[in-house]
């Protein structure tokens, strides 16, 4: 349960970066994602690696995707200002309302950070909140045997976008 509640938590927060009207064009290529996870009560730090393979079609893809998952939230908060985004936004999932607050900030078009708190009301799989720090950059070149969409976990393996 607890790689549900990260992968809620990053889903919500792709949701916010897809989901803003006037966000960037991203530079086409390969793209390392770093991000730091810390789960509460405990303080329980996860850090994770991967690279994802992006175009403009696979980032309109995560666009539209991003949409239909915020469709049935409630959007408190969206301002951009500069190279700045900021968001909240609360949605119910299985009983339990989840609160984020994410803010981005862009570096042209090769390079974001984004820092996103979540809180779960009742506790999900006993976490009251997770903390996450994001960072992408733009690597270069896709590298052979991967295509838009496909993401490279840390321990080498691809999870291809279902294209093939």
């Amino acid at each position: 349960m607890r790689s549900f509640l990260g992968f809620a938590a990053l889903l919500l927060m792709i949701a916010t970066v897809y989901a803003a009207d006037d966000w960037p064009s991203l530079k086409e290529g390969f793209w390392s994602i770093h991000r730091e996870t810390t789960d509460e009560p405990g303080n329980k730090k996860t850090i994770q690696d991967q690279w994802i393979c992006r175009n403009h079609a696979s980032d309109e893809k995560a666009r539209a995707r991003a949409e239909a998952m915020l469709k049935n939230c409630k959007t408190n908060l969206e301002n951009h200002v500069g190279s700045k985004y900021e968001t909240e936004r609360e949605c119910v999932v299985a009983g339990t309302t989840i609160h984020s607050k994410s803010t981005i900030s862009v570096s042209g078009d090769s390079e974001f950070h984004s820092e996103e708190t979540t809180t779960y009301t009742p506790a999900m799989a006993d976490t009251t909140k997770t903390t996450m720090i994001v960072d992408q950059k733009y690597v270069g070149a896709c590298p052979p045997g991967m295509e838009p969409g496909d993401i490279k976990g840390a321990d080498g393996n691809i999870r291809h976008s279902g294209r093939r």
